[in-house]
């Protein structure tokens, strides 16, 4: 039977809500009931996991030259200005080679296990520590990509960046497969790996190592880079105790409160993005060789940006294409932030964007820069078209390497509009590690 035509308010007026009450219940709901945007979060973790192991890599001949003792910046003073800055390495503690060789191994192998999303809440903090100690350590080894790497590397602790194709949810999805979900999970390798990591903080802390304050410099204000690694090493071992022991009401509690920082700092990376490309385009604006429609022009006249001289040659002679170019990326960089709400223009401007990465990469020699811009855009890729793309690589992948019969299936994923990419929220298994 129909309620009649004023009912509704007036309930409404009795329980004394107001339309804003309302919108604000939706919106808490919302961003504690669901960690969103599970594939642009994946997409963010494989990309700049990959974009820093790639580079590691790469540098693995001259990485005594960039980062270790026989490098122009030497290590007293690499202290003097991570004192006088407060910023984090762990290179700072010695100056001997066995332990850069430690140092640079460990944040190869922290990368590449990141990547595949192998106990991810683990590998994402080992991988800001390796970041920072070896960014920190040579401050003017960079190409402005290396900027990017270094907030990200901070956000991506504080994300659930596992919830789709990683190692985690692979794990995650077999047990519930098996129906070996009505218990959680002991996960022996977890408890070791985590006791391990606390013992060496402890004995990093007790001698007194640099950058490892309390309450000094650090992520944020008053709290020292001690401080901030000992709770994420606390809450990460909460967290399992309270699914161990405690599957209630307390594991409900936490639940939420881990996706309303998923989800603040999903909002975090979005703004950066933005103001990344604000700022770019406006201080361009400002720039006579930007107006003049020349700025493009110059670059293709260096050999350090020109890896293919006779096509940087050949395109810088082109003098509509040099214009053209250069208004573009003003256009495309000012007006991005502007097209968030309006979906197919942005994603317009960010198929623009990538393009345009990607040719800086190949006509100035700039991988690794263009690398990390594209995959900082890819959060604001639509859901749909990830998905897509995640079936196409899978299906590949098992031509490629066919899958064993009997193995567990995937869980199923129902994609729905949310997230900053006009993404969506996963329905199926929840990894105990993402």
């Amino acid at each position: 039977m129909a309620e009649p035509a004023g009912q509704l308010p007036k309930q409404r007026a009795a329980t004394g809500e107001t339309r804003v009450e309302r919108a604000f219940a939706r919106a808490f709901a919302r961003v504690t009931g669901s960690a969103l945007a599970p594939y642009q979060s994946a997409v963010v973790r494989i990309g700049f996991a990959a974009t820093w192991l790639f580079f590691l890599l790469r540098e693995w001949p001259h990485r005594q030259e960039l980062y270790g003792p026989d490098g122009p910046w030497s290590g007293d003073m690499a202290r003097r200005l991570l004192g006088d800055n407060g910023a984090f390495s762990v290179l700072t503690w010695s100056d001997s080679r066995g332990w850069f060789e430690l140092v640079y191994a460990l944040a190869i192998v922290a990368s590449a296990l990141l990547l595949v999303g192998w106990r991810t809440r683990t590998m994402s903090v080992l991988f800001m520590v390796g970041v920072l100690s070896l960014q920190n350590r040579s401050i003017f080894v960079g190409d402005g990509g290396d900027n990017v790497i270094h907030l990200m590397s901070i956000y991506l602790v504080l994300t659930r960046c596992a919830q789709v194709w990683s190692l985690d949810a692979r794990r995650a999805a077999k047990r519930a497969h098996t129906g070996a979900t009505a218990l959680p999970e002991r996960d022996v390798t977890g408890i070791v790996l985590w006791a391990a990591l606390g013992l060496a903080l402890l004995v990093a802390q007790s001698l007194g190592l640099s950058s490892l304050s309390w309450f000094g410099p650090g992520p944020v204000p008053h709290v020292g880079w001690g401080l901030a690694l000992w709770v994420l090493w606390l809450a990460h071992g909460l967290w399992w105790a309270v699914r161990r022991y405690a599957p209630g009401e307390p594991r409900t509690v936490l639940d939420m409160i881990t996706k309303l920082v998923h989800n603040g700092a999903l909002l975090v990376i979005v703004v950066e993005v933005c103001l990344i490309y604000a700022t770019a385009g406006w201080y361009k604006i400002q720039g006579s060789r930007w107006q003049d429609g020349t700025a493009v022009y110059y670059p293709m006249h260096l050999d350090y940006f020109s890896p293919w001289p006779e096509l940087s040659r050949v395109l810088a002679d082109n003098g509509l294409m040099i214009m053209l170019i250069t208004y573009g990326t003003v256009i495309v960089q000012v007006a991005f932030p502007f097209t968030l709400f309006n979906r197919r223009l942005k994603n317009v401007l960010l198929v623009a964007m990538i393009t345009e990465h990607l040719s800086i990469a190949f006509l100035l020699g700039l991988p690794f820069f263009s690398l990390a811009m594209i995959t900082a855009d890819a959060v604001f890729l639509p859901t749909v078209f990830l998905v897509w793309l995640g079936a196409r690589v899978s299906a590949v992948r098992d031509r490629v390497l066919p899958r064993r019969t009997g193995g567990a299936a995937a869980a199923p994923t129902v994609p729905a509009p949310a997230g900053p990419g006009s993404g969506g929220q996963t329905a199926g298994a929840r990894p105990s590690d993402s």
